[in-house]
């Protein structure tokens, strides 16, 4: 892009903040428009480079004479503001689409309803392990575009949303990894599970031949909608259960890859860092991503071995008095929460609800029996889990804060019992995001 264009940003979170600054620093005009207060974190880097801005609400005139609008992840598209953007026919992109065009690194592009986080800096980790520049962007770590604007690796790691693939259009992924596909953030899609999977398939387009897609051939959504797309890429299945006879299984309790027919077995399953069947896929994910970008197996095997997760995740909090307190405040999604207590290996005290994303709780009816002795419900609205629950725990306990649900979950818990926060919702009703009720209920648990 050589003219200068005038760009209007809507939204001032680190992904806004970050395309503000790479178009600044490509010599676009450049304001950012916030429908609510922005931080001053935000407003001291957009004050530093002199890029415009304006809160609580979008000004009508901004779009007088802007050529496109760069529109935050959280901003669903069906805003009247962006509506109103749309029918004046200005061009709408994400953050990362627009970063596309001033980007010369590989891109590795992870997507999928659960295990993004964790892929993303799993397969980072493993680059950095072989000596390469790479850098986690996107969904987790720092901004894409800020990346692109100072100082950018040679390797961009990126974790994608669904919201942030709806609006890339020309942005091609080097290495692309669909991990599952689970119903979540159904509202946004029109409750349409099938719209909702269409969005996670614009991981691959524009993909073509020397690009590689590494896909979940477990997962019945990916198998039977990728197997109707005509392709030019490599495709490499992985699967826990069977042999797909290239990319990845499991053979005799250990790891095998095969790409471009050179099998090996890199692993044994039991040498991994993270422990579980979600784990298990998501490493072997990793290691063929690492394969096709040609890093030697003695540095897979040991990157596996001794990868640290990430905070919010299955994360150990404390041991008191011989209970386990357990932070997946990461868990948004039912899905997310269905591997988490899959994993709990004592009896449970589970700390559930938040905000509500048109889940549907009835496919953890069969885990609750098993592993969960106790449930407090952490949200403002419980009464769709106190229903789907009630026949099978009583009572449900109700809590207005994490310091509150630590209380109860530690009267109510004994020696050798878990207490797992697993939320399965969203956090905005009581909490800023999944980091600060993290933050809260480890300081909670701290405290007792």
């Amino acid at each position: 892009m050589t003219s200068t264009q005038n760009i209007v940003v809507l939204g001032a979170g680190k992904s806004g903040v970050g395309a503000a600054v790479l178009a600044h620093l490509n010599g676009q005009k450049v304001l950012v428009s916030d429908a609510s207060s922005i931080k001053e974190e935000s407003k001291k880097t957009l004050n530093k480079y002199g890029i415009s801005w304006e809160e609580n609400g979008h000004s009508e005139q901004i779009l007088q004479n802007t050529d496109k609008v760069v529109i935050s992840p959280g901003i669903p598209i069906t805003a009247p503001f962006v509506k109103e953007i749309a029918s004046r026919e200005i061009p709408i992109v994400s953050e990362i689409e627009f970063a596309y065009q001033y980007c010369k690194s590989k891109k590795i592009c992870i997507t999928g309803s659960n295990g993004k986080t964790t892929t993303t800096l799993l397969i980072t980790h493993l680059l950095k392990s072989a000596g390469l520049n790479a850098r986690a962007v996107g969904n987790v770590g720092e901004s894409y575009a800020m990346s692109v604007a100072i100082d950018p690796p040679d390797y961009h790691v990126i974790e994608l949303s669904s919201f942030q693939l709806d609006q890339m259009f020309s942005f091609k992924a080097d290495v692309a990894l669909l991990l599952n596909i689970t119903p979540d953030h159904l509202d946004r899609y029109q409750n349409s599970f099938e719209l909702y999977t269409k969005s996670k398939f614009r991981i691959i387009q524009n993909m073509k031949e020397g690009d590689h897609f590494i896909y979940n051939y477990d997962d019945p959504v990916i198998k039977s909608t990728f197997s109707s797309q005509k392709t030019t890429f490599k495709s490499h299945p992985i699967s826990i259960y069977d042999n797909p006879g290239n990319g990845a299984w499991v053979e005799n309790e250990s790891i095998v890859i095969n790409i471009n027919n050179k099998k090996q077995t890199i692993m044994s399953i039991h040498q991994l860092a993270q422990q579980g069947k979600h784990n298990l896929f998501n490493s072997m994910a990793a290691g063929v991503a690492a394969k096709v970008l040609e890093i030697r197996k003695e540095i897979i095997r040991d990157s596996l071995s001794d990868f640290q997760n990430v905070e919010h995740r299955l994360e150990k909090v404390a041991k008191i008095h011989g209970i386990d307190f357990i932070n997946d405040s990461k868990a948004t999604n039912v899905n997310a929460t269905w591997y988490a207590l899959e994993s709990m290996q004592k009896p449970t005290i589970w700390i559930v609800g938040g905000v509500d994303k048109g889940n549907d709780y009835s496919t953890l009816k069969g885990l609750v029996k098993q592993k969960v002795l106790g449930i407090i419900c952490l949200g403002k609205d419980n009464e769709k889990i106190k229903s789907e629950f009630g026949d099978i725990i009583s009572p449900i306990y109700e809590a207005s804060s994490a310091s509150q649900a630590v209380q109860i979950s530690y009267r109510i818990a004994k020696k050798g019992y878990a207490v797992l926060l697993s939320p399965a919702c969203a956090s905005f009703d009581l909490f800023k995001n999944y980091e600060d009720r993290g933050h809260q209920f480890k300081k909670a648990v701290r405290s007792l």
